[in-house]
């Protein structure tokens, strides 16, 4: 690849680095797997993406930087966006999904090509190529589908998944129940058109993945080998990437770089340790140490800034993650409000609570009681009183201290801080 920052993978071989991460979970065979991806030929591997929402979130991060981290060590990858698997749907537990208009998945299909190309290269030995399932799922019939494809997937088998199972008393469609054939098919053809002999995926994947490895011996090709990682899962026991609000998305317009560096700088001290491992690039010695930096100082919260710091930058690049640190100190007091770009000032005020006001702007304690920081006016000037309001980082000591249209940041915000930890912000605005 042609990013030399990046440190190389492992101190002892990939696998032995994946393995210590803990991001190998179920595999074909750890000895071939060995053998494939240490041996020091470059081995074509391929791993999908369904377009089921107009971008990623971080819940797919694990296998992106997955993809990225093989490519480093010099495979070969193939990034496939599910052009017509993302038409089918994989199956749920729950129910049926719902499926959307193919000219929709058509549209989600391209933005998250484009999404993907920044993570790895497409240019030198091991260059990467992105495909589409649909260009020759497409082009076959029913009774090529049926014939060709079908007659190699014993439906004991099929039936013997365990998210179909859960579905049988409940109900679930020929479409979806096809599913698994179109994956596999996706190996078999991935393998003849650009001989690929990996394939991996999340956990859940892993009943569609080896359906994949046994059809692609039933047609005489391979061998292939494939594994999955772990699923992700927060100290709660919720599902990695959620939040009150939804998902994290990895599109800067459906969830701000701020709000994307926040999420990883938000991480539960218990979890922190194995999210180093699982997502970030550096290595084992350089991972320990700040384990141990952190355990000396947990206040400091290292880790958590470490991962938000390279996360946001590979995510939204350098200058992004620039400006969301100014931000979380600059709102908070320890830097210039004055420094930072409308669109990120916006967004942490966003997180924080923005209210907007129309027309002319209240004073400093009706600002505090409309912003949510106090319940009533004379908890506002109490607070004002006390010296702990502050309108942009200055501290207001007037109970009746108003403000002007001077003191709006770019014309239209205020930052309002109660203390030293709460704030809310204030638009002015029609």
């Amino acid at each position: 690849m042609t990013d030399s920052s990046l440190p190389p993978p492992a101190r002892d071989s990939l696998t032995d680095d994946l393995l210590w991460r803990g991001l190998i979970q179920d595999s074909t065979g750890l000895d071939e797997l060995r053998e494939l991806l240490d041996s020091g030929e470059a081995a074509t591997y391929y791993v999908g993406f369904d377009p089921t929402a107009p971008s990623l979130h971080v819940g797919n991060l694990m296998q992106v930087l997955m993809a990225r981290r093989l490519q480093l060590a010099g495979h070969r990858p193939l990034l496939l966006v599910g052009g017509a698997t993302g038409q089918i749907g994989d199956p749920k537990e729950s129910a049926e999904r719902t499926l959307n208009p193919p000219e929709v998945i058509a549209g989600w299909v391209e933005r998250i090509r484009d999404q993907l190309a920044p993570f790895v290269s497409y240019t030198g030995d091991n260059a990467a190529q992105l495909v589409n399932n649909l260009d020759w799922t497409g082009e076959m019939s029913i009774v090529e589908f049926l014939r060709d494809v079908g007659k190699h997937f014993p439906v004991n088998k099929m039936l013997a998944r365990e998210v179909v199972r859960a579905r049988l008393e409940t109900g679930i469609s020929f479409t979806e129940f096809s599913y698994q054939l179109l994956q596999g098919n996706d190996f078999f053809e991935l393998h003849r058109r650009y001989g690929c002999q990996l394939q991996f995926g999340g956990s859940d994947q892993w009943g569609n993945i080896t359906a994949g490895v046994d059809y692609v011996r039933r047609r005489g090709a391979g061998p292939v080998q494939a594994f999955t990682t772990p699923l992700v899962t927060k100290a709660d026991g919720t599902k990695f990437g959620k939040s009150e609000g939804g998902a994290v998305w990895l599109d800067p317009t459906m969830t701000s770089p701020y709000a994307f560096y926040q999420f990883w700088l938000n991480v539960d001290d218990r979890e922190v340790d194995r999210y180093l491992r699982y997502f970030s690039f550096r290595s084992r010695d350089e991972l320990e140490e700040l384990a141990k930096a952190t355990a000396e100082r947990p206040a400091a919260r290292l880790a958590q800034r470490a991962l938000a710091e390279e996360l946001t930058t590979l995510v939204h690049g350098a200058e992004e993650t620039r400006q969301a640190v100014a931000a979380s100190q600059a709102l908070f007091g320890r830097g210039s409000l004055d420094d930072l770009a409308p669109e990120t000032l916006r967004a942490a005020l966003t997180e924080a609570g923005l209210v907007r006001i129309p027309g002319e702007l209240p004073d400093v304690a009706g600002l505090l009681r409309d912003s949510g920081l106090v319940t009533g006016l004379k908890e506002a000037r109490r607070v004002i009183a006390e010296g702990g309001a502050y309108v942009n980082n200055n501290r207001v000591t007037e109970v009746d201290a108003t403000v002007s249209v001077d003191d709006l940041l770019h014309g239209r915000y205020l930052v309002l801080r109660r203390g030293k930890r709460s704030f809310a912000g204030v638009e002015l605005g029609e």
